[in-house]
């Protein structure tokens, strides 16, 4: 996609696309929610799992990991189908498990939940574009120029360019660009196809009102808190019990300790490579300049300053007290006061205001068109009257321009140079380290070593995951050592300052452990499987007595538990021990006052509470809030009902046998040992 015609457009609006590429540079919370929803487990807002059993075995494509056809036979021959590879599963599944930190074992699950997202998506697609629901790429430049999209990308009004918007994409995602405007624009067709099919729902005011009433209802009330780490102390095997639960959990332990590995290597550095720094001929230059002619052009530019007065769109008022103060530095501007004191005093853009207003160079669709029209139209050295854009008024002045033209060769040689540099020290070092695997296959690596005058390290035996010490990145070094078999011949990897040749000098087999060696990590184990069952008992047993004798303290004295007070809260509110109400303990609110609640169990306590007070909203609350909470009611009964539309599609696609599952679906594969079938 051209950036320089994304540019272009800049409108308001309220950005409802759920992917915001702010999040991406700010919190890495929120880039794990980004993956659900562009490429994870539940594509866009459905959240909707797939029925099980609806899929039926095919034989396809080698790459194909499912295809979701038409109707009926002349369907199936005359399109209307959606393929969903097994690359894009797999690679969908491994940033899943990088970017939550998930551990290994569990990418075989999340390949099969990826796989199920993506052909759910796969099927609204397929329905979408039987109803002519389509997004052109005006459509995306539109979303990426406005609402959440728009404030990153083109803050203050300008773009933060190609690179920088690669970059974004590239690093947190692992994304080309192309794969994540396509991804967007899927999100895009799904959304219009959700806003189609829910179009019709209403809500009635009855049920607005109950809705307004249950979410604005506070309650406060005592509560009891066995701490998990309480009960946890109360554990305590003994040897026999912990070999007892060793040998019941046999194959759970039948390879805890890992296989592992001793490499022994060798390896240099750049500066070990014969033949000292490359150098570079001028036919060189010219050949890599005549190849790279498209990066070497440059648009039509300007450099300006500008002075900034923005306007707070929420404020009536402001925009008449803006230009006041706009017109007002104007003036002193024509009276031939210095531009950029004044902007360093005035501007309220923080990206330019302290270098007095300087922008540097703009390139054409880089900034709204009022601004632009200004910025190439100005004469050099002249200030513009007031410009008015949504950010509110600028002055500017214009300090040069140049025309398009073409970078000349003398002005890029030392960067040309410094590539070509670069790649010739690269290859010679890859050139260099197979001349050393290749030696070291005739003559070992001891001799081949000291004929270079370089040192033969052997490690420790170490798992897959393991660090080489003395390697600035060993990890391909360690992966092609499991990789390979004792004995084979020498290889060579890159470690990040050179190269290393390395060979497998033993392997230690994965394997169970000795009861003794093991032990604190048996009892930690058997203290996590006894804790849920007696933190439950212990609290069930105190809800109990606290029922029988109405008296939560005093029953909470007896076992040991702590008795806390909360604030009024709404069924949102957190209350600390227990969580979000609505999600731990949302019966809390059908108590009546004095009442004392069973046993609630949270992730790391036992709660038992007694209700002490509840705050109902007013008859004139519910009025007031009647249209605030209509959205929020809409939006709860339009996911209930997209949520029916896409169980019901499913159903369809399944009786009429339509979702075709490869045999060779992707499945991670431990080296050696194929993968389980599908």
């Amino acid at each position: 996609m051209c950036w320089a015609r994304i540019v272009r457009r800049s409108r308001s609006s309220k950005g409802r696309h759920p992917f915001m590429i702010r999040f991406l540079q700010k919190d890495s919370r929120l880039t794990k929610v980004i993956y659900v929803v562009i490429i994870g487990a539940a594509v866009v807002t459905m959240v909707i799992t797939l029925v099980p059993g609806i899929f039926q075995d095919a034989s396809t494509g080698t790459d194909t990991y499912a295809t979701i056809t038409g109707k009926g036979f002349f369907g199936r021959l005359l399109g209307g189908s959606q393929t969903v590879s097994n690359t894009e599963v797999q690679r969908a599944a491994e940033r899943q498990i990088q970017q939550n930190h998930y551990p290994d074992f569990l990418l075989n699950f999340m390949v099969e939940r990826v796989g199920q997202g993506l052909i759910q998506q796969a099927i609204l697609l397929n329905e979408a574009d039987k109803l002519g629901i389509h997004v052109s790429d005006e459509d995306l430049r539109q979303v990426l120029h406005t609402g959440n999209y728009g404030a990153v990308l083109f803050p203050n009004g300008q773009f933060i360019g190609e690179d920088r918007y690669t970059e974004i994409i590239q690093s947190q995602l692992q994304m080309s660009r192309a794969d994540f405007e396509s991804q967007l624009k899927k999100s895009i067709v799904i959304e219009r196809l959700r806003a189609l099919v829910t179009n019709g729902v209403t809500v009635s005011d009855n049920e607005i009102r109950d809705q307004y009433r249950k979410s604005a209802t506070k309650i406060k009330f005592d509560y009891a808190v066995i701490s998990s780490d309480d009960v946890k102390k109360t554990i305590k095997p003994s040897d026999s019990d912990l070999q007892t639960y060793f040998k019941q959990n046999a194959a759970r332990y039948a390879n805890a300790v890992p296989e592992r590995r001793q490499i022994k290597f060798f390896s240099f550095s750049p500066e070990q490579v014969p033949g000292g720094v490359p150098q570079v001929t001028p036919a060189e230059l010219q050949q890599y300049y005549q190849a790279h002619q498209a990066d070497y052009q440059l648009p039509e530019q300007a450099r300006a300053r500008h002075i900034l007065i923005k306007v707070d769109q929420s404020d009536p008022k402001s925009d008449a007290a803006a230009k006041a103060k706009a017109q007002g530095i104007l003036k002193q501007l024509n009276s031939g006061g210095n531009f950029a004191d004044l902007a360093k005093k005035n501007s309220d853009d923080p990206g330019s205001k302290n270098t007095g207003g300087e922008l540097g160079f703009m390139k054409k669709g880089a900034t709204v068109p009022e601004f632009e029209q200004a910025l190439f139209s100005l004469p050099i050295g002249k200030t513009s009257d007031l410009v008015k854009s949504q950010y509110g008024y600028h002055i500017i002045q214009v300090e040069e321009r140049q025309a398009a033209h073409n970078r000349s060769l003398a002005e890029v040689t030392p960067s040309i140079s410094a590539v070509l540099i670069r790649q010739k020290e690269a290859t010679a070092a890859a050139s260099f380290a197979q001349q050393l695997a290749t030696e070291a296959g005739k003559s070992g690596l001891e001799k081949t070593a000291a004929a270079h005058h370089l040192n033969v390290v052997t490690t420790d035996f170490i798992p897959q995951s393991g660090a080489i010490p003395g390697l600035a990145d060993g990890s391909k070094v360690v992966s092609g050592a499991f990789a390979a078999k004792q004995g084979a011949a020498p290889l060579s990897a890159a470690t990040g300052d050179g190269y290393a040749i390395y060979q497998v000098a033993g392997i230690q087999s994965a394997h169970a452990p000795g009861f003794a060696e093991y032990k604190p990590n048996i009892l930690t184990d058997y203290i996590e499987q006894q804790l849920p069952k007696l933190l439950d008992e212990k609290t069930k047993a105190l809800a109990a007595k606290a029922h029988s004798s109405n008296d939560l303290a005093k029953s909470a004295k007896e076992f040991g538990a702590t008795v806390k007070t909360s604030d009024l809260v709404a069924s949102d509110g957190q209350v600390p021990d227990v969580g979000q109400l609505s999600r731990v303990a949302p019966g809390l609110f059908d108590l009546k006052q004095g009442n004392i609640s069973d046993a609630i169990i949270t992730e790391h306590s036992g709660i038992v509470a007694k209700l002490v007070d509840r705050q109902e909203p007013t008859p004139d609350d519910i009025a007031k809030n009647l249209d605030q909470t209509r959205e929020k009611a809409l939006d709860q009964k339009r996911e209930e009902a997209f949520g029916l539309y896409v169980s019901s599609l499913q159903a369809q696609y399944k009786k009429d046998g339509r979702i075709h599952m490869a045999k060779q679906a992707a499945t991670p594969e431990t080296p050696g040992k194929p993968g389980p079938a599908k």
